[in-house]
């Protein structure tokens, strides 16, 4: 590589890791949800309230760290709405999921127009600074692109492993990734299906809200409605694509950044393509990739279903 073009990669390279976080965080959530047995179709709603609502708190106390918890906060009451109508009513789990993304996408517009009002000038929060790690970030070319980024780039690569790890290599994940293949012997060994369930679903909706929080405290400053633009839609098309796996979910991710990048950097750059062209780009992707990918990805045996107890077959 001519030491001309590697300033550039470097730099397109940086971008790609600053927009992976909301795919990452999204469809990790949708993974955990999904080893459990539970397939969520609510992305995009909870992504849209986690922003709108991380946004108006961080406005409201000046601290994104305050935002960011009540992103958390309210995905994971999401998820906790889900988990009871889905694991303890055994209600339809696509049914529920789409009526939570409404209820997301209503309140998303909501809650800043209720909090902050309608302004001439939009309403800005201070963005995430970006934290570089010393001695790493000073490593050629690699330091720049993994170490010099914001706190929740980090998070993203230490969440990824931190779940493979816990999914492969504990006896605890062994047990919670059983309840999405076969939850009557799960039980049967005295596992607790209904609070692996309850658990999963809590934690990946918890991220879900998490990575809607992410796109106003880095891309913006501010809150615009879809402004998720349809990643959470993706990150459920990313868990099929990474195999429902964390390190495979991750790598797809990155894939789907390049793409979101190039996409920007091509309609900064050349007026020739519509701009709605590239904006097609990332689903048109989403279809090839589904495509090629969807016969060879294995999904858990259970997603989608209903555990009953008292049913003698599952």
């Amino acid at each position: 590589m001519s030491s001309d073009l590697i300033p550039q990669f470097i730099s397109f390279a940086k971008l790609i890791m600053l927009t992976i976080v909301p795919f990452v965080l999204a469809s990790q959530g949708t993974m955990l949800g999904g080893r459990t047995g539970v397939y969520i179709v609510a992305q995009e709603g909870i992504m849209l309230v986690g922003a709108s609502l991380g946004f108006v708190v961080s406005y409201l106390t000046g601290s994104n760290v305050y935002g960011v918890l009540a992103a958390v906060a309210v995905g994971a009451l999401f998820g906790l709405v889900l988990a009871y109508f889905t694991t303890s009513l055994k209600m339809n789990q696509f049914v529920i999921g789409l009526s939570l993304y409404f209820i997301g996408l209503g309140l998303s517009t909501l809650i800043p127009k209720l909090v902050i009002g309608v302004t001439l000038t939009p309403p800005l929060i201070p963005t995430l600074p970006i934290l570089p790690i010393p001695l790493l970030s000073e490593i050629p070319i690699l330091g720049p692109i993994f170490f010099e980024q914001n706190w929740m780039v980090y998070f993203s690569m230490l969440l990824t492993f931190g779940l493979w790890y816990f999914m492969y290599k504990t006896q605890a994940g062994l047990e919670f990734r059983s309840v999405g293949e076969n939850p009557k012997a799960a039980d049967s060994l005295g596992i607790n299906v209904v609070a692996r369930r309850y658990l999963g679903i809590v934690i990946g909706c918890a991220l879900m809200g998490l990575a809607g929080a992410y796109l106003p405290m880095v891309y913006t400053g501010t809150f615009t409605e879809g402004m998720v633009r349809g990643r959470g839609w993706l990150s459920s098309a990313l868990a099929f694509f990474g195999g429902w796996t964390p390190h495979l979910i991750f790598f797809g991710s990155i894939f789907f950044g390049a793409i979101e990048v190039l996409a920007f950097r091509v309609q900064i750059e050349s007026r020739a393509i519509p701009y709605q062209f590239l904006l097609m780009l990332p689903y048109i992707a989403t279809l090839l990739v589904m495509v090629f990918s969807f016969r060879k990805s294995r999904v858990p045996a259970f997603l989608g279903k209903n555990y009953d107890r008292e049913k003698r077959t599952v």
